[in-house]
């Protein structure tokens, strides 16, 4: 009975350990990309202290999330893994690209950032297991968050945090949308979810029920599934101050530091079995860590500006 509690204990907490982990990489990684991300020119707004780009990046998220909804409810699931992999394949290219720039010629990265791309696209179409889910989603979520981190102003990113904090409570507690959004990236097996096993031989090739089946049913995940958007959401402010501020590592460890701390509170529900809202814990440990290390450091808030 003592082995089986200690076993228990063990199928919770180093799952948890290794998603809390996997911020922290994800992050990492992030924060080396930023400079070659920067000096190649790839930031996605020109102007990042323009309040219309908060505008773009919302019209973008509930257009894409309602469109794979009604994918999903009317259409071939397939139409969206082809959608949401074309996309990866475009986003990994631009990750490997400047990475791969810093040491051969232009044209040799050229060569084999498109290489690798396809070949992150063909093992997510051909063997999309979970840890090829997760490598993509490492890949992909550090270069998203580069990506924004240097596109963003400061302020722009803390009202976004707080109005997605407020879209994913609503959209997992209200309308309930995002589970089954979350069903359908499962079950297509796409790198928009994390996925942590509890077990040894798990395999997501082999899951059968939906979410909604397994608590409609009271069944125990054999994985914890986190949305990569629930990292990459609080990695845009670890980015964006650590490429504008002074003291910018310290103050971005500090968002990293603020975003475990709401990632433990999270779990702490997580762990009893019910799908939660992310983003409102984890971008309120990330504004947290900003508000306090700025202030603790320079004796102000850095960074903040009136947008509009």
């Amino acid at each position: 009975m003592m082995g089986e509690t200690s076993e228990k204990k063990t199928q919770q907490i180093l799952p948890i350990l290794i998603m809390g982990a996997l911020f922290v990489i994800i992050h990492g990684i992030a924060l080396l990309v930023i400079g070659p991300f920067d000096d190649a020119g790839l930031a996605a707004f020109e102007n990042p202290e323009d309040p219309v780009n908060l505008l773009y990046f919302f019209v973008i998220i509930l257009s894409m999330t309602a469109l794979l909804l009604l994918i999903a409810k009317y259409w071939k699931k397939q139409v969206i893994q082809f959608i949401i992999l074309g996309a990866i394949g475009y986003t990994a290219f631009f990750v490997f690209y400047p990475l791969i720039a810093l040491i051969v010629t232009d044209l040799i990265s050229l060569i084999l950032s498109i290489s690798l791309a396809a070949i992150l696209v063909f093992f997510l179409y051909r063997y999309p297991e979970w840890y090829v889910i997760d490598i993509s989603g490492i890949i992909i979520g550090a270069g998203a968050i580069a990506i924004f981190g240097i596109s963003l102003d400061i302020s722009l990113i803390l009202i976004l945090l707080i109005a997605l904090a407020i879209y994913d409570a609503i959209s997992v507690y209200k309308t309930k949308h995002m589970i089954d959004l979350a069903d359908t990236v499962m079950d297509l097996k796409l790198p928009v979810l994390l996925v942590v096993p509890k077990i040894r031989r798990y395999s997501l090739l082999k899951e059968t029920k939906t979410l909604k089946e397994k608590l409609k049913d009271g069944e125990e995940r054999d994985a914890f599934f986190m949305g990569l958007g629930d990292i990459v959401m609080p990695g845009i402010l670890v980015a964006a101050v650590y490429h504008t501020l002074d003291n910018g590592l310290l103050i971005a460890l500090a968002v990293i530091i603020g975003t475990l701390i709401g990632f433990t509170v999270l779990m702490t529900f997580v762990i009893k079995g019910r799908p939660q809202a992310g983003l409102p814990a984890l971008n309120g440990g990330a504004i947290l860590g900003y508000l306090l290390s700025s202030y603790l450091l320079s004796g102000t808030i850095q960074g903040i500006t009136l947008p509009f």
